[in-house]
């Protein structure tokens, strides 16, 4: 079977000089390779993306994909128990992985003379890597002691990571539980069902694979059809998640962290996928209410009526849904029904009214430089070209972002707000300190 190329060679761009220029094909077994090129400093990255995170996973059997972050990083039939670190370390390297709710992510970074070192630890990981009963208990504690880390020891640790928000936002579809998802699934899970994890999304065909630095074309596509040619294709991997029904009426929740003293209240709304106009566009607002301090509700709450000692707004985009949130710290004993009416009259504000045409300058050239900001480095490039492609829908999103966000509108900005942040569509969470149990604070009254 020939394989299937597509060379890119994209041209220069008046603003920001020459543009990210990548080549990319697919082997005959479905593995997406995307090369990047670039001499100018001894460095290369090698890494692999799986379209599989915390949404793949069923109920009952959640937190495999971060799981799996951790496990494969246990060895594999060439790479001894223990061994994995110490190799990439001992030859000048670092390495690093991470887990979404809809992809995972494998990376090393070495002196450029190590790429065929690179390409042989990632093909092994994804060929033969070695799943067994100790590696599967010795990650569950090392899982068990991130989550109590990052969730039941951090402050708002439940919330920013979904667990205290999520559930209230989707009942059907798999965002409802965190990426991290539930240890009790964990420890229930048997070795077989963390074999048949493996062998369903951890194939070439549900993989890209991205080489960004300092190498040579024609050798790096030799190494490639080498050490991941001969892996072979699995099964297909399809994917059918339930449709959500809109939120029509509004929720209220409250939830307790005993790790706070100071209450959150969070206004969170459910909003459309990442590929969407949309997205771009309430990332802008995001940014025009609370990001940095000359920022219209940081300025307002904070600096000018004191109402707050911190105010913050995200849009956290999804391949197949987002949230929105609006999340404000009170100062002192302000009550949360006196600051979600302010709150309303703001995002009124922005539904009636456009902003200005300073503000709207101000935004695209913070953009402009936040795109630069994340394009340097091979490290940032190489995750950026898997993201694109793998979440994005092409690579060449990496160059064509930024034009989608000169695209967007003061009007789209409006129209966005006026869609997805409406009283009924809102999902307000009391995120209060445990002690309110027992007696609530004026705030959350």
């Amino acid at each position: 079977m020939k394989k299937l190329f597509l060379s890119l060679v994209v041209a220069s761009s008046a603003v920001f000089g020459q543009q990210i220029a990548f080549d990319e094909y697919t082997l005959p077994n479905g593995l997406h390779v995307i090369l990047h090129q670039d001499n100018t400093a001894p460095v290369v990255t090698t890494g692999v993306m799986y379209h599989v995170g915390s949404k793949d996973e069923q109920v009952g059997k959640t937190g495999f994909a971060h799981f799996f972050e951790h496990l494969l990083f246990e060895g594999t039939h060439n790479i001894k128990r223990g061994e994995w670190f110490k190799i990439v370390s001992s030859h000048g390297g670092s390495n690093n992985a991470n887990t979404t709710t809809d992809r995972t992510y494998y990376y090393e970074t070495f002196p450029s003379n190590n790429l065929e070192l690179g390409l042989w630890m990632e093909s092994d990981r994804l060929l033969q890597p070695v799943i067994n009963q100790i590696g599967v208990d010795t990650q569950k504690e090392v899982v068990q002691e991130e989550k109590r880390q990052r969730l039941d020891n951090q402050p708002y640790g439940r919330f920013m990571y979904g667990e205290a928000l999520s559930p209230h936002v989707f009942k059907k579809h798999p965002y409802k539980w965190s990426v991290i998802g539930s240890f009790e699934d964990l420890s229930n899970a048997k070795l077989d069902d963390f074999k048949h994890f493996s062998s369903t999304y951890y194939v070439p065909n549900n993989a890209v694979l991205v080489i960004a630095g300092d190498f040579q074309k024609d050798e790096a596509k030799k190494l490639v059809e080498k050490y991941f040619g001969i892996i072979p294709r699995g099964k297909e991997v399809t994917k059918s998640f339930p449709k959500e029904e809109p939120i029509t009426k509004e929720v209220r929740v409250t939830e307790y962290d005993g790790n706070i003293q100071i209450p959150l209240l969070a206004i969170n709304y459910r909003t459309g996928d990442n590929k969407s106009k949309d997205a771009y566009a309430l990332n802008m607002l995001a940014d025009y209410l609370t990001g940095g301090k000359s920022s219209v509700l940081y300025k307002k709450y904070v600096d000018d009526t004191k109402q707050a000692l911190q105010v913050i707004s995200f849009n956290r985009q999804m391949e197949d849904y987002g949230i929105y949130t609006i999340g404000i710290l009170p100062q002192g004993d302000i009550p949360f029904d006196q600051l979600e009416l302010e709150l309303a009259k703001d995002v009124e504000n922005v539904q009636k009214n456009l902003i200005s045409e300073q503000d709207y300058q101000k935004l695209l050239n913070k953009f402009e430089n936040q795109f630069v900001a994340s394009k340097s480095g091979v490290e940032g490039l190489a995750h950026a070209l898997a993201d694109a492609y793998m979440l994005g829908g092409k690579t060449n999103l990496v160059n064509e972002e930024l034009d989608v966000y000169r695209s967007v509108t003061r009007q789209d900005i409006q129209n966005a707000a006026k869609k997805y942040l409406n009283n009924n569509q809102r999902v307000i969470v009391h995120y209060l300190p445990e002690s309110a149990k027992a007696a609530p604070t004026k705030a959350a009254q």
